[in-house]
């Protein structure tokens, strides 16, 4: 079933990780409700992982890209000699920059899709009706709640005394696998904590989209913490969390 004409170039820059947040939200929220779209976004992202399989991906040889860099043809002052190739060069320092971009194979970084899915889905969370699966201020109610729904089982540590009151939880999806998320506020802002089962990684804190992020791993679980709230205020839940987690 073929996707629709409108949504071809956003599902492109969804699986690039190229939309803000509110563009990811409204392109998620699209692909749920229609199958033609959701089909070409797998597509897309199969394409993207193929690419990134270990003997496919290769990077550009560094003489390569020096003597592309120092080409004469793609200076600013060349472009500007003439209105030739004042078209010219721009559309060709764009097919340079597609060629690079194939050779490379979008190698991995820290704006990554998973990244933009952490807080495209914190973002999603926020619209009415979305934020809780099961609310409730009770961690004995939360944890066993998550029980027969996935195949591990999240901590909910008991937060309120340190000024972030658990709200409830919920079933999410990150990078295809569905996640468990952990709802917490912070005054009248609002935390989200995304676990799923996978190998231990470094501890790493960014900003992205105006949400800071900070994600940690323990005892088998990854986790990712995101709000609009400081990101200092974000590291210290974290380290709350984690210290009351056991």
């Amino acid at each position: 079933m073929p996707g629709c004409a409108d949504q071809e170039l956003l599902l492109g820059g969804l699986v690039d990780n190229e939309l803000d947040a509110a563009n990811v939200a409204m392109v998620e929220a699209h692909v749920a409700r229609c199958d033609g779209c959701r089909e070409e976004l797998e597509r897309l992202q199969g394409l993207r992982n193929l690419l990134r399989t270990d003997g496919v991906r290769h990077a550009a040889p560094g003489s390569l890209v020096r003597r592309i860099a120092a080409s004469p043809g793609l200076s600013p002052t060349a472009a500007n000699e003439n209105h030739l190739r004042g078209w010219l060069v721009p559309g060709l320092a764009g097919a340079v920059a597609a060629s690079l971009a194939m050779l490379t194979l979008l190698p991995p970084g820290a704006d990554s899709i998973v990244d933009q899915q952490i807080v495209s889905s914190h973002v999603r969370s926020l619209q009415p009706g979305h934020l809780t699966d099961v609310q409730t201020t009770n961690q004995h109610i939360v944890k066993p709640w998550f029980n027969g729904r996935i195949d591990f089982s999240p901590p909910v540590p008991e937060l309120a005394d340190q000024g972030f009151p658990l709200a409830g939880g919920r079933l999410d999806s990150i990078d295809g696998r569905t996640v468990a998320a952990i709802v917490y506020h912070r005054r009248l802002h609002t935390v989200n904590v995304f676990a799923w089962p996978a190998k231990n990684g470094g501890d790493r804190a960014f900003v992205k989209d105006g949400f800071a992020v900070t994600e940690w791993s323990r005892n088998g679980l990854r986790f990712a913490a995101v709000s609009d709230i400081p990101a200092a205020e974000l590291r210290q839940f974290e380290t709350l969390f984690v210290k009351r987690s056991g």
